[in-house]
C-alpha cells in the first residue's frame, strides 16, 4: 500500500491553490478564556461547503489526458460527490458521474447535478450502491475517484489544510479534527507534524459510530462499522485502510462525544458564533465544551469541515437547544 509524506502534501497544495481560495481561520468569540484561544478553520466556506474538494481536486489534477477523456466517477451521495462534480467542472472534464443510492434525497442529487456531473442511482442503500457502482465504473471504463480508503493523492489534498492553518497562525499548537473515514485527520497530521513536530493532533468521533477508536482498541481494521442513528451522516461507517495504518503514529488522542453534545454544538455555532456548520464538523466544538482539559493546548485550531446540514435538522436541533 502506497503511503504519503509531507512532500506529497506540499505538491498537492501547489496544485490546488490556484483553484481554491484559502479558507479563513477565525477566532471564536465565546469558546476561549485567559489560558486558551480557539480558532475555526472554516472549510464550510468552500464553494461546495466541504473540505472534500481538496482531495478530489488534487487527485483529478494528476490524471493524464487519456484518463480525463475516459471520465471520472465516484460513489457518494454527499460532500465527496459534490466535490468531484465541482472539480470536474473546474478542470473541463466533460464526463463525470456520481453514483448514489436510489433513496438519496432530491436535494443532494440536485446539488451534485448543479456542479455539472451526471447522477446514476443504483441500490437501495450505500452498501448496495457501492457494490453496483464499482461494477458500473469498471464496465464504463471510467476513472474512480476514491473518497477516503487508500488513495494517497486524496489524503495529501486534505492535508493542505494544515499548511494553511500554520501559515495563518504559526502559534497554533493543537489541531482538533473530526474523524469519519480518516482521510482528513491523517492528511492534516502528516503535514502539521512535519512543520511542527510538537503540535498535537486530536481526533473526534461521535458515540454513534466510533469506528477508528474501536479499530485501535480491538486491533482490527473496521472498513465497515455499524452505527446508531446520528446527526453526523458524514462520520458514520468504517475507516480507510491508509488512515488506519498511518494515523496511530501521529495522533495524540481520539475523543468520543455524545450526539446530544454535538447537537448543542450545532446550535451554539448558529446562535452564538453565527456560522452554519454540519453536525460532523461540530464534534470539534463538542469536544472542547465537554473535554476542555483533555483537548488541551493554548492556541487551538478546530476544523469546521463542512456546512452541508439539512434544513430540517437545523430546525429540529434549534427547537431542542
Amino acid at each position: 500500500m502506497e503511503k504519503f509524506t509531507y512532500q506529497d502534501v506540499k505538491e498537492a497544495y501547489d496544485r490546488i491553490h490556484p483553484y481554491l481560495p484559502t479558507t479563513p481561520l477565525i477566532e471564536s468569540y465565546y469558546l476561549g478564556n485567559e489560558q486558551q484561544r480557539y480558532f475555526f478553520k472554516l472549510e464550510s466556506l468552500q464553494k461546495v461547503k466541504s473540505f472534500k474538494v481538496r482531495g478530489a481536486l488534487n487527485k483529478m489534477l494528476t490524471l493524464t489526458d487519456e484518463e480525463k477523456a475516459k471520465g471520472v466517477a465516484t460513489i457518494s451521495s454527499g460532500n465527496h460527490g459534490s466535490s468531484v462534480s465541482y472539480a470536474a467542472s473546474l478542470l473541463g472534464i466533460e464526463k463525470a458521474v456520481v453514483i448514489v443510492p436510489t433513496t438519496t434525497p432530491k436535494s443532494k442529487v440536485d446539488k451534485i447535478k448543479y456542479f455539472g456531473a451526471s447522477v446514476v442511482q443504483l441500490g437501495k442503500n450505500y452498501d448496495e450502491a457501492h457494490a453496483l457502482g464499482h461494477e458500473y465504473i469498471k464496465d464504463k471504463d471510467m476513472v474512480f475517484i476514491d473518497s477516503y480508503y487508500d488513495d494517497p493523492k486524496i489524503y495529501a489534498g486534505q492535508g493542505t489544510m494544515a499548511i494553511e492553518i500554520l501559515d495563518q497562525n504559526p502559534e497554533i499548537d493543537t489541531i482538533v479534527v473530526p474523524i469519519g473515514g480518516g482521510g482528513m485527520i491523517t492528511g492534516i497530521a502528516v503535514a502539521a507534524k512535519a512543520i511542527n513536530p510538537d503540535i498535537r493532533i486530536i481526533g473526534v468521533q461521535t458515540e454513534a459510530c466510533p469506528a477508528m477508536v474501536k479499530s485501535y482498541e480491538d486491533n482490527v481494521f473496521y472498513d465497515a462499522y455499524p452505527n446508531e442513528e446520528s446527526y453526523c451522516d458524514s462520520l458514520v461507517g468504517g475507516v480507510g485502510i491508509l488512515s488506519y495504518t498511518m494515523l496511530k503514529d501521529y495522533v495524540s488522542d481520539i475523543i468520543v462525544v455524545p450526539e446530544a453534545s454535538i447537537a448543542k454544538a450545532v446550535a451554539f455555532m448558529i446562535t452564538e458564533e453565527k456560522f452554519v456548520a454540519e453536525a460532523g464538523s461540530c464534534t470539534t466544538i463538542a469536544a472542547v465544551q465537554d473535554f476542555r482539559e483533555r483537548v488541551g493546548g493554548k492556541n487551538i485550531a478546530l476544523i469546521i469541515s463542512g456546512g452541508n446540514i439539512d434544513g430540517d435538522v437545523i430546525r429540529e436541533i434549534l427547537a431542542k437547544y
